[in-house]
């Protein structure tokens, strides 16, 4: 479709085609996307410009999407879509950051010149950039249309990969596993955190085996010490420990698409309790893994993990897991299917998940997790790197 991007026109119009059938099913007219990952999804399109509104629009009688954004990030849309010019539409650069107007007042416009007006719109209440005052505007400016919440429509047409897309996300996974074993390996007590850290965002960005890697929708987390007893801390200038833990989450990022892995290492000898709960996590993501086949459901999958955690003495209150694929900051989840109780979305092949496996304490954690395919025998592992409890002497 466009001479940046790695999938085809027809793939674009597979996508689009499912997501108008969706629409029907629905009864929505026209779609108003702002998470940037479903604009991409959509059209190719990827700039830097997620910070200002913007949004793709999908309607019912229009054969390709219409891109609306930043006059500034025209020739962007220009370059990685292939839309006519007809369906990239600018706002205009006075409306940024503007405490009176908002570039919704054009976009409404827009919808109005379209003559769609009174249509059924679905906008997407949950997406990160789609702010209260987005929809404020927007409301405002099509008095006559009638809103709704499309409960991630989008989201859910992305759950299943096509190959073209899969093929991506195994690059992310060899990225992903060259790019920890890098960070793990500057590792040692007396090290600086941050160097760590710069080690990684070098091996993720230069990958490997003459795979370029792109900047990942969540930077590094790396908590250590008693910081490993929640799971979302970054990374200091303080040097690593002498004896202790460190937990690394990152992800390798092939075109945008994510491929996400936890590890924990501990320096020195561990106790064997940092062991056994290492050794039941392993075991959990081993079951869970094996339930992860077409036909399953994602409570299934979480009912492995669960078992083996109850069998030691262990549990994880929060999911266990949930989808990943094409993203933008600040989240590499897809927001549909979770792995946990209750969740009986069927798994099909194709379909991505982050393991999220890891048990937190009072004072301390161990995660180690797991990115998969779903398959019809199991979850297809996208990174190779050792699950274990990694031992720095």
């Amino acid at each position: 479709m466009n001479r940046r991007s790695v999938f085809t026109k027809a793939e674009f119009s597979r996508r689009i085609r499912d997501v108008k059938q969706r629409m029907e099913r629905a009864s929505f007219d026209l779609l108003v996307c702002q998470d940037p990952a479903n604009m991409s999804w959509l059209t190719g399109y990827d700039g830097w410009s997620f910070y200002v509104p913007q949004c793709v629009l999908v309607h019912l009688d229009e054969e390709l999407p219409i891109w609306f954004g930043r006059a500034q990030d025209e020739k962007s849309a220009r370059l990685t879509t292939g839309l006519p010019a007809r369906n990239i539409v600018p706002f205009s650069e006075y409306l940024v950051q503007n405490p009176d107007g908002h570039p919704f007042d054009e976009l409404a416009e827009l919808v109005r010149l379209r003559g769609w007006g009174r249509a059924r719109i679905g906008v997407e209440m949950d997406a990160h950039y789609y702010t209260a005052r987005c929809h404020a505007h927007l409301v405002k400016g099509l008095p006559g249309a009638r809103f709704s919440n499309n409960g991630d429509l989008v989201n859910w047409a992305r759950l299943v990969k096509s190959e073209p897309e899969l093929a991506l996300m195994r690059e992310a996974g060899t990225i992903c596993s060259h790019a920890m074993d890098r960070a793990i390996g500057k590792m040692h007590p007396g090290v600086p955190q941050n160097e760590v850290i710069a080690e990684l965002y070098h091996a993720q960005i230069m990958g490997v085996d003459g795979l370029g890697g792109d900047y990942a929708a969540i930077c590094p987390l790396m908590p250590v010490g008693d910081g490993t007893a929640t799971p979302h801390l970054t990374w200091t200038e303080a040097p690593l420990p002498q004896s202790g833990l460190a937990i690394l989450e990152i992800a390798g990022v092939r075109r945008r698409y994510h491929a996400a892995l936890t590890r924990t290492v501990h320096f020195g000898k561990p106790p064997q309790v940092y062991l056994d709960i290492a050794n039941a996590i392993v075991d959990g993501v081993d079951a869970g893994l094996e339930k992860a086949r077409s036909g399953r459901t994602a409570e299934e999958v979480e009912a492995a993990w669960q078992s083996v955690l109850r069998s030691r003495g262990l549990k994880k209150e929060s999911r266990v897991g949930y989808p990943i694929g094409l993203a933008y900051p600040p989240d590499w989840g897809e927001r549909t299917v979770s792995l946990r109780p209750g969740d009986r979305t069927e798994l099909q092949p194709g379909m991505c998940f982050h393991m999220m496996a890891g048990v937190w304490l009072d004072d301390f954690g161990v995660a180690i997790s797991e990115s998969f395919v779903v398959t019809d025998k199991g979850g297809e592992k996208l990174c190779a790197s050792p699950r274990e409890l990694i031992v720095v002497e």
